[in-house]
């Protein structure tokens, strides 16, 4: 049987006995269903991992001690910021999640001239505590150790003009159906400079005219992936496995 991992936003080293919130009680006892002496690894995204042998369980209640650290997976040696435009329903959450298993760092979701979904106040920071959750649930399954950042949602305008926007970054792709450079080529010409790589991606409808060209301006160079459109969340997670399979630690 598979040890269960858990991620603990809680300070780790060998040797310590921690008593766990009530929400983490209630995940390894009543979800993993899991008893007084089993083993799991437990990880809080700062490097590494430590084995873990839960002492006490109850509903409300759970203490554990921490034993050994090892390094575990190891992270990508390249970097990938996915900035995304908003999307409707759950594909928003299906793309964080895979997106997170196939090693994204940073996740912007962009509010775009095409995009339907309207983010304020109360429910803008619910549903970014909800986006982060999906991106550790994803580290857990994937023996990921390194959390990847959520951001707020923001404006496409706003993200290109920001400090933290692509113009920092070594390579800045935008994904464009009608590009006549493909994703894979443009990526080998650049691979030896390559330690961050922004893909920004248009929501349902894609990008406007208008908006690739904004991007254009900051330096995003388009890139293609095929001759087949993809949907919204399908698109991104293709490149994000091809920029693992070329730069990455995909074989």
């Amino acid at each position: 049987m598979r040890v269960p991992r858990v991620y603990l936003d809680q300070t780790l080293h060998s040797g310590a006995e921690l008593a766990l919130d009530k929400a983490a009680a209630h995940y390894l006892v009543s979800v993993l269903r899991l008893r007084a002496n089993d083993s799991l690894i437990v990880f809080n995204g700062s490097g590494g991992e430590y084995t873990a042998t839960l002492q006490s369980a109850t509903n409300k209640q759970a203490t554990i001690a921490v034993g050994s650290h090892s390094s575990g997976v190891e992270p990508s040696p390249v970097k990938i910021v996915l900035a995304i435009g908003l999307s409707r329903g759950e594909r928003m959450d299906w793309v964080i999640q895979k997106a997170v298993e196939l090693g994204a760092n940073e996740i912007i979701p962009l509010f775009t001239e095409r995009c339907e979904v309207k983010l304020k106040g109360e429910r803008a920071l619910k549903k970014l505590g909800h986006w982060q959750q999906i991106a550790i649930s994803a580290c857990e399954q994937s023996q990921r150790n390194d959390v990847p950042v959520i951001k707020p949602a923001q404006a496409l305008s706003e993200f290109l003009a920001s400090s933290a926007a692509p113009a920092n970054s070594d390579i800045k792709l935008i994904l464009d159906p009608r590009a006549e450079k493909s994703l894979s080529n443009t990526l080998l010409n650049q691979a030896s400079t390559a330690k961050t790589i922004v893909l920004l991606s248009g929501p349902e409808g894609g990008l406007s005219e208008g908006e690739i060209a904004l991007a254009q301006q900051q330096g995003v160079v388009s890139v293609g992936l095929g001759p087949r459109v993809l949907r919204t969340e399908t698109a991104p997670l293709v490149a994000l496995s091809i920029v693992q399979a070329l730069l990455g630690d995909m074989a």
